[in-house]
């Protein structure tokens, strides 16, 4: 069945019809729009959500951020950043393929539409003016045939006039002839025009027209279909970014399993144990028979009290509560003078037999008053000190082996500066067209001089670091110098350095470190990943990989959705986060 058959007569149905599947479209094309807006909004809040609540990298040193449980949150938010980005490949899918290819293919239909209305309007008047030609051979036959008849009967009137002369009845009967001639004329173009109109007709309701409407039924059966894999790509783009999100939400999952609380715990432990040792027990002093200044050694003049203990880290706080303490001067009634001691171990003196109460108070008072406000002064901030002696034991030794560790890093950089610039002058004395020796002594009496400062300060640092009970790596090196032709020339031994060499222009003291030291090892990898799809890697910086291949981790994702990964020969790269399920070595 079919339009030209079925609705031969239902032109402005299917005029109508056609119109509405078409604003059906237009009606989509703005819902998927709109719902690509939202999904933009949506990724673009949850970004900032995510920025929001994101540490930054000047805070990522804190001590919070070593603890599971703050790691785990900084992963949600990568993987809710992730997640935001594939709503923002959901609203581009769409938007390219839905509301483009829809919006571009509903002009073409439009167009065409608007062709086959145009060819039917066009049947329509060809019929309608072959219609009004026989409308007007019809009315020209009916007029001519009523005056050819008036003819006849005027002529035969004539003719039967016995007044009337011969040539009057000539005249009549020509005209009568005549008009009946042109009566017969017309009814031929009639009967011409009746024939030709009929074919018209014919024509126009059993060729033109249903081809037309069939075309237009062809057309607005083309644009069903297209609609619906309109309505089918919206599913089948959500679903295409399902296992990505899925993977998202996976590591959500995993980010939360991975929490240790027992591993936060000794993680606050490790940064925050001070080393001390608990307070000894107090002695009990009589002063029924005076003042026992002597402590025994679990008093507080014993190191193990809170005040021996800080010895120069007087600066920390060992009250367990931040409160003031109850024992206050103000405790004590007041005295304008102290009284005057009693001989040791002998009877109290007669000035104080009445009120041995107020001797006793006294005497605490001179006790406890230097005590308590020795504690308060441990509120206040305590002073810096190069040496860390203002912290605790444990984190003093954690800070000095931190600040070797960052003193040995400057003075390899500075040692294979001072080789580069003892080969550069090598060269410049053999090849003098390339450069001028003499333009490289500033420069090399600038690093060894840092070379020897740098040396200065790590053997402070390893010895404070030896005094803190920490392990001092004494570092092993090897002094050279320049003599007159560029060559090096070893003034002493491995292990040994020279501290009467004097560093000036024409002589550079440039260390190396020994064979520890001198080949420069790839970072270690900090966990494994397993690709979940093919990424080809084509941007600069990046490494192609495929479904199921396994590399290693050397850096973690830093919040930006890349993580650096290395092969089993030594290449490195960045690869998304989200594209491969990655284990971290605890």
């Amino acid at each position: 069945m079919d339009w030209g058959t079925e609705l031969w007569d239902q032109y402005e149905i299917i005029e109508k019809h056609t119109q509405s599947g078409l604003d059906l479209v237009e009606k989509y094309v703005k819902f998927v729009k709109e719902r690509t807006e939202i999904e933009q909004n949506y990724a673009k809040q949850l970004r900032n959500l995510s920025k929001k609540y994101n540490v930054k990298r000047s805070s990522k040193d804190e001590p919070d951020c070593r603890l599971s449980s703050y790691q785990a949150f900084l992963d949600i938010l990568n993987e809710m950043n992730d997640y935001a980005g594939q709503r923002e490949l959901i609203a581009e899918n769409m938007m390219m393929n839905i509301c483009i290819d829809l919006t571009k293919y509903l002009q073409e239909v439009k167009q065409e539409r608007k062709t086959y209305l145009m060819e039917a309007k066009k049947a329509q008047q060809n019929l309608e003016s072959t219609y009004k030609q026989l409308d007007s051979s019809k009315k020209r036959f009916e007029r001519e045939w009523r005056e050819a008849e008036r003819a006849a009967q005027y002529a035969e009137k004539t003719d039967q006039d016995i007044n009337a002369t011969k040539a009057d009845v000539e005249k009549a009967k020509q005209q009568a002839h005549m008009r009946a001639h042109v009566a017969e004329e017309c009814k031929n173009d009639y009967a011409a025009q009746l024939q030709k109109y009929n074919k018209e007709q014919q024509h126009f309701y059993f060729s033109d027209m249903p081809l037309i409407f069939n075309k237009l039924q062809d057309l607005d059966e083309r644009r069903v279909r297209r609609l619906a894999q309109g309505y089918n790509l919206f599913s089948d783009t959500e679903k295409h970014v399902m296992p990505i999100i899925g993977k998202c939400l996976e590591g959500i999952t995993k980010a939360g399993t991975s929490v240790n609380e027992r591993n936060d715990s000794m993680v606050l432990i490790e940064q925050n144990k001070s080393g001390f040792e608990r307070p000894g027990d107090l002695d009990f002093e009589d002063f029924s028979q005076g003042i026992n200044r002597a402590s025994s050694d679990t008093s507080l003049s014993t190191p193990k009290g809170p005040m021996d203990l800080l010895g120069k880290n007087r600066g920390k706080n060992f009250w367990l509560f931040n409160k003031k303490s109850k024992l206050t001067p103000s405790s004590f009634p007041p005295f304008s003078s102290p009284p005057a001691p009693s001989p040791a171990n002998g009877p109290p003196s007669p000035k104080f037999g009445r009120d041995t109460l107020s001797y006793c108070l006294k005497e605490i008072n001179k006790t406890v008053k230097p005590r308590i406000s020795s504690f308060r002064t441990l509120r206040r901030s305590p002073t810096v000190t190069e040496d860390f002696t203002h912290l605790p034991p444990e984190q003093r030794r954690k800070r000095l082996q931190h600040k070797r560790d960052e003193i040995v890093k400057e003075l390899q950089k500075e040692v294979d500066q001072s080789e580069a610039l003892g080969k550069m002058k090598d060269v410049y004395e053999k090849n003098p067209q390339m450069g001028d020796p003499a333009s490289l002594a500033s420069q090399i009496t600038q690093t060894t001089q840092n070379i020897e400062r740098l040396r200065a300060e790590l053997n402070k640092y390893e010895t404070w670091l030896t005094e803190a009970g920490g392990r001092g790596d004494i570092l092993r090196y090897r002094t050279h110098a320049l003599n007159n032709n560029g060559s090096h020339d070893i003034n002493s031994p491995d292990g040994a350095h020279s501290d009467e060499s004097t560093p000036d222009t024409s002589q550079a003291i440039y260390a190396e470190f020994d064979d520890d030291f001198e080949d420069e090892e790839l970072a270690a990898p900090i966990g494994t990943c397993i690709a979940m799809y093919n990424f080809p890697g084509a941007s600069e910086g990046t490494i192609s990989m495929q479904e199921g291949e396994e590399l290693e981790v050397v850096e973690g994702d830093k919040g930006d959705g890349w993580t650096r990964v290395r092969r089993n020969n030594g290449d490195e790269g960045y690869i998304p986060t989200s594209y491969a399920t990655i284990t971290l070595f605890k």
